[in-house]
């Protein structure tokens, strides 16, 4: 026999080390075996030609991949098998393996970046054109998965899993929003302990499914073969408890399909080694099948694969490895199969009645297999060994075989009957009774079987075990203990292992003392004493002893002692600086202003503030919780830590939430987010990770409504970010989810210098922009421009606020950021209450603001500073459609939405933009509850062909949509002019729309403009005079009349209007006219979907 390999170090424990030891033997290959400090006992040792111990203890050990490179390379071993679990996907393995000139028994490292990887995995089979749920193929952060789950709508449900390894290790099933948090955190635990990455992604659940595999093997060159599938479709929690080979749930018809993927998969990333492609296939439809995810590695289950088809997968593997094509091991087709084979897994655990379980611990004190024609067990148990919590529960695999799926379930029940496992609990009564199940016996099943029937499976059901209990007939002797009279004994509250004793004989203790230290799952545990007392005896001693719950560690005699609890802890300097606490100190202060002394002051010496700074200012005082300070570039590809740490300091932004105007409002209404682009950082670029982070913040203003102040300065995407196994990044929600708030809550964007590309966008997306006079703001910056043949500009060129302001991009223009601080602040003061203090001016100055001229112009913005609270008025995009005022203002202390006409431009007539404009400011005061004032004085809508070159009437119109589809009160003043269809727009559509419609004295009404109405009607009687001085006198007199029949007096006479009012009493209506009408409702979602950003 040719040996392929001298000496295999096998990276595993437990009965697949044992499995990979009798190939090994079977091939001529010496084993080695390793074994932690606290795994000498385990099986495998014995098994294989050699066994080294490992420095460490539990999992860790298994997991030192420089221990592991130093142990093959010290006893000569020129291959590494890693078996299944561990490091079995590890990608930093093969490659340190690939490294030392050690031949790693399963996928290249490159391979295993791959698809070891489930994100990558997925984008791979998309290029396969593999049938995929949705999700996201990236490492995703808790708020990415909930924005997932939320995008998916009502009836969502998402599977989180983790990224390395398999097994059904580190995922959950969700399908509550609420559980997101919980189920994030536990398969984050349970992917750092069994694969040492925390990584996870997320993809859509199939409510009802069948769990489907293929079993592949390839060896590199492009060509793949296939041995069958196997369904595993029989899950507690993900992790499997019965698998069968082949399928029964499958024909031809379905099964070659998801076979035929599989290998086109293999085939095009050119497949190396032993490979288990998994499917969910529709339970009600077996048509459609979706592909998980594969691993690259020996599965547990490959067993009932073995029986089916007479292969040794394992040896297989090996010969792979070493290089050995598909055709020389005469593997160019599928094997045949024969017969059906299924596998139970025989845990070592403690089952709960909610189904969820605990690491069983104790000595085995009998242990009987079941044996037979095509009956076959791999374990590692026997009597006398004590069974450890601190590795994976599986102990042993029952593996039988029938001519169908009949037979094989029958055979496998007798099997467990005959199976004794003593000592330890196990799950044998649940997979008993799972096979008893109708269900089972009809395959009538979905992967969530086992969960919707745990209370049945965990009955105590009479199997009529084949063999004889001796030892539990026996009496108890795992622990005997005398506890004297009047003593008690201290008890571990959970099985682990010693990893401390603080004790000793004769020593006394107070109630609640921690006499010792139990570790288990990762977790160290205290025991304490329940008793103030003397120790009379030690039980334990021994670090590293597996220690059973309930086992007794000490003996006390309960009694009054000289030492209390303050007398034995050791004082506590409330000043000392943990070296962790420094750490994260030096870490957060390198983000702050203080220590980037040089950055600062170039943003000082550009008559700018920081991004802190700018905070700071707008927060209140103390208010500021910052997240994702420590964050870095996702360069690290590129860059040391150390580097990027300096260089990049939270990532160039700055988000958080905090209060802004509590003193006035209160904390509640107060609430508010933040993000500022940092421009000393990369030019406040969006990179990978801070656009985490604006995902994160956006995730909590939608589910919190919280406010939003952007400080959008910068230059966009960050094409330099190397961290990013993708393209393009373009399936990032950040802009979906900021325009979701729109509508929600009030949102500011905020540029002072820069502001391109996606950070415009972002700018754009709010309900208010707000610029300084050094902004320049498009949707690409010089550079982009400049790529795409369409000129060189400087930044200041692209689009400066000269530009912006008139064409309504920016609402406010600010001198500085200062100023921009103060507008924001007043502008969300209108949406977070009433103030308690206002001052007016004198009302009797109303009657005299409108000329009595009535052709001549006159300050609109005049009106409206006497009419609303001093120093309320806040103007929106004043530049843009002058002939259109939009403002928020205040009355007796209540915000209002105030809009007016303005007769120095174009005589206050309405076009297209002003159309627009005031449109767009209906939407903002209706969708946050914001009662509306309209002060009109309008000849009507602008005509004429040039009019109509602006697509004016579908500019115009909008205001009757809006205005009809606005649920707050409006209430509407005509202070002169109030003609056709302009005026309907001003007042909501019509003047029955408003909670009143009401005239100053000096109003005038009608169809149309006077002139332009004698004009028409009398125009032939007009023509027919022939003296100039005689036709302008007849027309005067025509005008005089018809402006009479509108007079506001008279219009309020055949009930057009509500009311004619005092000027100086608008205040009062207005006043009294919200009173009498009721709050709105508090509402838990939007009113409206959205605000138009035009």
């Amino acid at each position: 026999m040719t040996r392929v390999f001298n000496r295999i170090l096998i990276a595993n424990r437990g009965e697949i080390a044992i499995r990979i030891a009798q190939t090994c033997a079977d091939m001529g290959i010496d084993s080695l075996a390793i074994y932690a400090e606290d795994d000498s006992q385990s099986l495998h040792t014995k098994k294989a030609d050699q066994a080294v111990a490992l420095q460490g203890r539990g999992v860790k050990a298994y997991l030192d991949i420089e221990q592991l490179i130093a142990v093959a390379k010290a006893h000569g071993c020129d291959a590494v098998h890693p078996g299944y679990g561990f490091l079995s996907e590890n990608s930093s393995f093969s490659r340190r393996c690939q490294e030392e000139g050690i031949c790693f028994i399963g996928s290249s490292a490159e391979l295993l970046d791959l698809l070891g990887n489930k994100a990558t995995a997925r984008e791979t089979a998309l290029r396969s054109d593999t049938p995929l749920t949705g999700g996201i193929n990236k490492p995703c952060s808790l708020e990415e998965v909930q924005a997932f789950f939320t995008s998916l709508g009502d009836g969502a449900a998402v599977m989180i899993k983790a990224l390395a390894g398999g097994g059904g290790r580190g995922m959950r099933p969700v399908s509550r929003y609420e559980d997101l948090a919980e189920a994030y955190r536990q398969c984050r635990e349970e992917a750092i302990i069994a694969f040492g990455s925390g990584e996870l992604y997320v993809e859509q659940l199939v409510q009802h499914a069948r769990h489907i595999e293929v079993q592949i093997l390839g060896d590199g060159t492009g060509a793949a073969v296939h041995a069958w599938e196997r369904e595993c479709t029989l899950q507690r929690r993900n992790q499997k408890l019965l698998e069968i080979a082949p399928s029964p749930s499958l024909d031809d018809a379905t099964r070659m399909p998801i076979i035929e993927a599989a290998l086109q998969l293999a085939c095009d990333v050119k497949y190396q080694g032993l490979g288990t492609f998994e499917f969910l296939l529709d339970a009600d439809d077996h048509s459609k099948f979706y592909f998980m995810e594969i691993n690259p590695r020996i599965q547990v289950e490959h067993t009932i694969t073995e029986e089916i088809t007479g292969l040794n997968l394992v040896k297989l593997q090996i010969q792979l490895a070493a290089g050995k094509t598909l055709a020389e091991l005469s593997l160019t087709e599928a094997p045949v199969k024969r017969g059906c084979a299924i596998q139970a897994r025989i845990n070592l655990e403690q089952m709960l009645p909610d189904g969820s379980t605990k690491p069983a611990s104790g000595v085995i004190k009998a242990y009987q297999v079941p044996n037979g024609h095509n009956v076959r067990v791999d374990d590692y148990l026997y009597a006398g060994y004590k069974v450890s919590p601190s590795y994976d529960s599986l102990g042993a695999k029952i593996i039988a075989k029938g001519e169908d799926y009949g037979a094989a379930l029958n055979k496998v029940y007798l099997s467990l009957k005959a199976l004794n496992i003593d000592g330890v609990q196990s799950n044998k009564a649940l997979l008993m009774n799972l096979l008893q199940r109708e269900e089972v016996q009809h395959n009538r099943l979905s992967t969530r079987f086992v969960e919707g029937h745990m209370a049945e499976l965990l009955a105590d059901d009479d199997h009529h075990e084949h063999f004889f209990n001796i030892a539990s007939d026996q009496q108890e002797t795992v622990q005997a203990v005398n506890i004297p009279a009047g003593c008690e004994g201290v008890k571990s509250p959970t099985a682990g292992v010693l990893v401390q004793v603080n004790i000793e004989s004769g020593d006394e203790v107070y109630a609640g003392q921690e006499i010792a230290v139990i570790e288990a799952m990762k977790m160290e545990i205290p025991v304490k004493s329940e008793h103030a007392g003397t120790v009379t005896e030690v039980l334990t001693g021994n670090i590293g002893e597996v220690i059973d719950e309930h086992q007794i560690l000490a003996v006390i005699q309960p009694g009054e002692v000289s030492v209390t609890g303050g007398q034995t802890e050791m004082e506590i300097d409330l000043d000392y600086i943990r070296a962790n606490l420094a750490e994260f100190f030096d870490r957060r202060d390198k983000t702050l202003d203080e220590s980037r002394s040089e950055a600062v002051a170039k943003r000082h010496s550009e008559g700018k503030r920081t991004a802190r700074e700018n905070l700071n200012d707008l927060l209140d005082e103390g208010s500021f919780n910052e997240y994702g300070q420590l964050a870095i570039a996702a360069q690290r590809q590129k860059h040391a830590i150390d580097k990027l740490v300096e260089i990049s300091p939270a990532d160039g932004k700055i988000t958080g939430i905090g209060t802004v105007n509590a003193d006035s409002f209160g904390d509640e209404a107060a609430r508010c987010a933040v993000m500022s682009y940092d421009y000393t950082v990369m030019a406040g670029s969006q990179g990978l990770v801070n656009h985490k982070k604006t995902d994160r913040l956006l995730e909590l203003c939608k589910k919190w409504k919280l406010p939003l102040v952007i400080f959008a300065e910068g230059a966009g995407g960050r094409p330099s970010d190397t961290d990013y196994p993708g393209v393009a990044f373009l399936n990032l929600h950040t802009f979906s989810s900021l325009g979701e708030l729109s509508g929600l809550v009030p949102t500011v964007g905020i540029a002072a210098g820069n502001c391109f590309a996606g950070n415009a966008a972002l700018y754009g997306v709010c309900d208010l922009t707000i610029a300084t006079r050094q902004a320049s703001i498009g949707m690409a910056g010089p550079a982009m421009i400049e790529g795409g043949g369409l000129g060189v500009y400087k930044p200041e060129e692209v689009g400066p606020p000269s530009v912006l302001s008139p064409n309504g991009v920016i609402d406010i223009l600010v001198e500085n950021e200062a100023e921009a601080v103060a507008v924001t602040k007043k502008y969300l003061s209108y949406f977070q209450g009433d103030l308690s203090e206002w001052q007016v001016a004198d009302q009797r100055k109303l009657r005299h603001l409108i000329p009595e001229n009535r052709m001549a112009i006159y300050d609109i913005r005049e009106v409206i500073d006497t009419l609303c609270d001093k120093d309320s008025v806040l103007e929106l995009r004043r530049e843009f459609a002058k002939n259109m005022i939009t403002a928020m203002v205040r009355i007796e202390g209540k915000a209002y939405g105030l809009y007016a006409n303005d007769p120095r431009f174009l005589g206050g007539a309405i076009d297209a933009d002003a159309g627009d404009k005031l449109a767009r400011f209906i939407q903002l005061c209706d969708a946050h509850d914001i009662p509306m004032i309209s002060l009109c004085d309008t000849p009507g809508f602008m005509v004429g062909p040039e009019s109509e070159k602006r697509a004016t009437v579908r500019h115009i119109s909008r205001l009757f949509v809006h205005g009809a589809n606005s649920t707050v009160p409006l209430f509407a003043l005509v202070l002169r002019k109030g003609y056709g269809l302009g005026v309907m727009g001003m007042t909501g559509g019509g003047f029955t729309a408003p909670v009143f419609t009401a005239s100053w004295p000096s109003g005038e009404f009608g169809a149309m403009g006077i002139e332009g109405a004698v004009r028409i009607a009398a125009k032939r009687q007009l023509e027919a005079i022939a003296d100039p001085d005689e036709r302008e006198a007849t027309f005067k007199a025509m005008v005089d009349k018809l402006y009479s029949h509108g007079s506001a007096i008279n219009t309020a006479s055949y009930l057009e209007l509500d009311a004619v009012i005092d000027p100086m009493e608008s205040r009062e209506w207005i006043v009294r006219g919200l009173a009498c009408l009721p709050k709105p409702e508090k509402r838990s979602g939007k009113k409206r979907n959205c605000i138009d950003t035009w």
